[in-house]
């Protein structure tokens, strides 16, 4: 239930208020302003209310009590964004799944969130059928009209009042599940509340208009989703990324912002055509969730107007680093200082704070934390670091140092470090290398087991002009220190990545099935 608070601006001011209260207080004020947009439809502020309340009452009616969870597990559509923020005015959490997900995987992510009712459409379902062990939960079909409709109440329907209180959970995201069984990342109102406070810096106000081209279970996405739509913009949706749609939708919605990662900017510079698009309303441009290169942010300055901000942190919350790239143009190669109100810090294996300019893991703590993996009290605890006054920090398993200006320089993550005859070796740093290769697109660089060092550099490599691996190898060599060298180059068509761009390393290292 809204509390007493007429404008915008008197809600940011508050400790805590919740979004669906914000989508209320944005239908009163402006009713027939686009909130959703995707493929020549809308749902304005007015229609999303609405929809939210029947979707609310519809949980309602079918038992889901506040706190409880529902999953959803499809495209993006309007649909899905309806019943995300209609579950949320229910006091409902969210668990957002990945269509991509294995089918064993998807229902024990089902299984684990505890889920009420599962939002899927036709592909999903597909595979949660193939899973193991079948899973008993009510299903909604977003991509059904006929069925979905009718799963909704009548037009006027209203939902109970439900007080939202800050540690009640707003959503679950599952961990990708790369190194093992993925995790119920249980994000709380009250960090999401902090998120969408933070958009007023980042020029996210009623007039904001977002395109949104990666999935809405990924927190990459719903960082920027929520703001937008809690500062009463409008969101364009992409149910799938294409970087000339992509640029067409730019264009003609005048799209004050998006959120893209590492290799959508990638493909959308490489476009030949890129300066034929008037991208002139760009305020500002977000960027997370994968290493993104000095010389493609570079690039991104010089030829997309609008600011552009690099955001380091994880969907566990804790701290956040951000690089505005438009301010700290000889910063390029870091991913900025602490955010405001953010504390971050460097330890050792033992858990000590390192000195100044010393290699350490990257540990964070702010106002935006997650409560803890989901049924999973051991993991949570591996998960935290506390200072000595006992202030609690989130691990990232990501290794950096902070430069003389305070500036974050990361290396890599913890687990993908390769120790070769007792050295350590930073993929990142073989990577770079391999790049300034001419004939180089993208490489990536793992450690597979050897029988003289324990393990040794492998790269894989993307070609966009003619080498061989071998002469690949022999080059890199050559610029590389002793201990670093490359035990093999193997050319692929393509890296395998994850929905948002993350490059699976694993699937490399387990692939490559011998020892060298």
């Amino acid at each position: 239930m809204m509390t007493s608070v007429s404008t915008l601006d008197a809600a940011l001011e508050k400790d805590f208020f919740t979004l669906p209260d914000l989508v209320r207080l944005h239908a009163a004020a402006r009713p027939g302003h686009p909130a959703l947009v995707q493929d020549g439809q809308t749902i304005d502020y007015a229609g999303l209310d609405r929809l939210m309340d029947r979707i609310a009452a519809a949980l309602q009616r079918d038992g889901v009590q506040p706190t409880e969870a529902i999953a959803i597990c499809a495209s993006s559509s309007l649909h899905y964004a309806a019943v995300f923020l209609g579950a949320l005015r229910a006091g409902v959490a969210v668990a957002p799944l990945a269509p991509s997900s294995s089918p064993d995987s998807l229902a024990g992510m089902v299984a684990d969130a505890e889920a009420r009712i599962m939002f899927l459409d036709q592909d999903a379902a597909g595979t949660l059928d193939q899973a193991a062990e079948s899973v008993a939960v009510k299903r909604i079909f977003l991509d059904d009209e006929v069925v979905f409709a009718s799963w909704l109440p009548d037009e006027d329907a209203s939902p109970a009042p439900v007080h939202i209180q800050p540690d009640w959970p707003f959503n679950i995201i599952y961990s990708s599940g790369t190194t093992g069984a993925p995790k119920g990342i249980v994000q709380p109102h009250s960090m999401r509340w902090t998120h969408v406070q933070r958009g007023q810096v980042n020029g996210y106000d009623p007039s904001a208009v977002t395109v949104i081209s990666t999935p809405l279970y990924s927190n990459t996405t719903l960082v920027s989703f929520f703001p937008t739509i809690g500062m009463g913009g409008t969101v364009v949706m992409m149910a799938k990324f294409d970087a000339k749609t992509f640029l067409e939708l730019a264009q003609r919605h005048r799209a004050t912002h998006a959120m893209l990662v590492p290799v959508q900017y990638q493909r959308i510079m490489a476009r030949e055509d890129f300066g034929n698009y008037d991208l002139s309303s760009f305020r500002m441009k977000f960027c997370t969730s994968a290493p993104f290169s000095a010389a493609l942010k570079a690039d991104i300055l010089k030829r997309w107007p609008g600011g552009l901000i690099e955001y380091y942190g994880m969907t566990e919350g804790g701290g956040t680093c951000m690089l505005a790239a438009h301010e700290f143009p000889d910063k390029l190669h870091t991913v900025g200082k602490p955010a405001p109100g953010h504390d971050i810090r460097l330890i050792d294996d033992a858990g000590r704070e390192v000195g100044p300019g010393e290699l350490g893991e990257v540990v964070g703590h702010s106002a935006a934390m997650m409560k803890g993996y989901h049924k999973q009290p051991a993991k949570t605890a591996e998960a935290e670091w506390h200072d000595a006054s006992g202030k609690r920090f989130i691990r990232t398993g990501d290794v950096g140092r902070f430069d003389e200006d305070g500036f974050l320089v990361l290396m890599d993550r913890k687990k993908d470090m390769i120790i070769s005859g007792g050295f350590n070796i930073y993929p990142s740093d073989l990577e770079a290398v391999l790049r300034q290769h001419p004939a180089v697109q993208e490489a990536a660089v793992v450690g597979v087991p050897s029988t003289r060092w324990g393990e040794t550099p492998v790269a894989f490599v993307v070609a966009s002009g003619p080498a061989t691996a071998d002469e690949l190898l022999e080059w890199a060599n050559q610029r590389l220190g002793k201990m670093q060298r490359l035990a093999a180059v193997e050319l692929v068509g393509v890296l395998p990545r994850s929905a948002i761009g993350k490059v699976l390393k694993r699937e490399l290292r387990d692939g490559f099935g011998k020892t060298l």
